[in-house]
């Protein structure tokens, strides 16, 4: 394992996931995701935990470089991108149906847009990634 590689492309991956979920959740679904989850549960941007949000979103990074580096050995942008949508299709449906049978936090809509956003936002990442790790030697 090329642990350089692993850290570099996942730390730029995490960089770019939360980007993505800035412009996807914090501009483009804000609405939506407010309207189809319970009263209280969205925190404002003012309310944040900055920082574990900064490192959830490094440690999401650093599990896809791991995952198409260290596991899969991917090279192919397509593929990487692929693989990376495949794990966050898994992760968030298992995840989300999870909470969806057990709690009021979101609507059936909600749940739906939130594993499409995050399948999509994996997809980028792992091509992202993909790319990065190609270029450290």
């Amino acid at each position: 394992m090329n642990t350089k590689k692993v850290l570099i492309s996942g730390i730029v991956g995490g960089i770019v996931f939360f980007l993505l979920g800035w412009l996807i959740y914090g501009v483009l679904l804000m609405d939506f995701m407010s309207k189809n989850s319970s009263s209280g549960v969205m925190k404002t941007q003012y309310e944040f935990v900055w920082w574990a949000l900064i490192v959830s979103n490094l440690i999401f990074g650093i599990l896809i470089a791991y995952v198409l580096n260290a596991v899969g050995n991917i090279t192919s942008t397509g593929k990487g991108s692929a693989t990376a949508a495949t794990i966050g299709l898994l992760t968030s449906a298992g995840f989300d149906l999870g909470l969806y049978a057990t709690s009021n936090v979101s609507t059936l809509p909600g749940l739906v847009a939130d594993i499409a956003a995050i399948t999509f936002m994996n997809a980028i990442v792992g091509a992202i990634i993909v790319i990065i790790s190609k270029k450290i030697k």
